[in-house]
């Protein structure tokens, strides 16, 4: 599954083209990758899109149904797969996700003005997905986070855990708001959101290899290449308009990823605990301390890598369900 194709590719603005490249890790996704492929043959992107998908560990059909979609979207896809058996110390997220990245800067047809979009089987990007990413690069973001909407559409939730989602989004929004208000980003507009995840996460292909990739840790391997990469210069935006619909599953593979915050919502649903959250004013006081650090030469850097020395907010604040 090597062939090449006619690079993708979009102009940034005053600037050289953005050629990308999708990386997908999967293991034992043969029901749910058609339907990502699909959503990818759709997006509203010039030219052939290569995408490298890291096969991994896997028992099911997943290399039958890729060769399917291969040919049923022969010209406006170049799917390359790469196999692993990874042992079982290393049978995890950051060495599927690292393949996958891996395989896609083989496929970018230049690594100055290429970027990687990691995403994941389940995921289902919107049509303007790939061009909302260009966009936030053309105004000056080398990393691009997209925001994780639950795919209800699909798979519908009761309607205690919806309200639940709903108002923990809400509460993410009013914390957007008040970091917009005292510590404005020019690279990362308002409005915006905050997720910065493998499943919707586009990071300059320089970029990521000056920051050594992604790390091989079992968990977290999305938002560690995060912090590596803004330590080393990158800078982070999180458009309204880039996100991807995931499946809310609750049987993920991946320990600390999706699946096992879709379990803390059935169940803080079912056993009616109340939601706690730290209360606005811990947030406001470190929006604060940011915008200070900010002062500094190396302000974003030293963000990176010393906020998440920082004590713990507690939790001291009873989110509102059903505002």
């Amino acid at each position: 599954m090597a062939d090449r194709a006619q690079p993708a590719s979009a102009p940034l603005a005053d600037g050289p083209p953005l050629f990308v490249c999708v990386c997908v890790p999967a293991r034992n996704e043969a029901e749910r990758l058609p339907a990502l492929l699909e959503a990818i043959a759709g997006q509203d992107w010039p030219g052939v899109i290569p995408i490298a998908i890291a096969v991994n560990n896997t028992t099911d059909d997943s290399l039958d149904r890729l060769m399917a979609a291969r040919s049923l979207h022969a010209r406006r896809l170049a799917i390359q797969v790469v196999v692993a058996e990874f042992p079982a110390v290393l049978a995890h997220a950051g060495s599927a996700r690292r393949l996958a990245m891996t395989e896609g800067l083989r496929h970018l047809a230049d690594l100055r003005t290429g970027m990687l979009v990691s995403t994941d089987a389940d995921a289902r990007p919107p049509t303007g997905w790939l061009r909302a990413i260009a966009a936030a690069c053309a105004r000056g973001a080398d990393l691009v986070g997209g925001r994780i909407v639950l795919d209800e559409e699909c798979e519908p939730l009761p309607e205690a855990v919806a309200r639940l989602r709903r108002a923990w989004d809400l509460y993410w929004a009013d914390v957007r708001e008040i970091e917009d208000r005292i510590d404005p980003v020019s690279w990362d507009p308002a409005p915006r959101h905050g997720d910065h995840t493998g499943a919707s996460l586009a990071i300059r292909a320089e970029l990521y290899l000056a920051c050594g990739g992604v790390p091989l840790v079992p968990t977290g391997e999305d938002l560690a290449l995060v912090r590596a990469a803004v330590a080393g210069g990158g800078r982070l935006a999180h458009p309204a308009d880039v996100y991807v619909r995931v499946s809310p599953r609750i049987d993920g593979r991946a320990a600390g990823g999706m699946a096992d915050v879709m379990r803390q919502l059935f169940q803080g649903s079912k056993d009616g605990a109340p939601a706690m959250a730290p209360a606005f004013h811990h947030w406001a006081a470190r929006a604060k301390w940011r915008r200070q650090m900010r002062t500094h030469p190396d302000g974003d850097a030293r963000i990176a890598l010393e906020e998440p020395r920082l004590p713990a907010m507690p939790n001291d604040m009873q989110i509102e369900v059903g505002r």
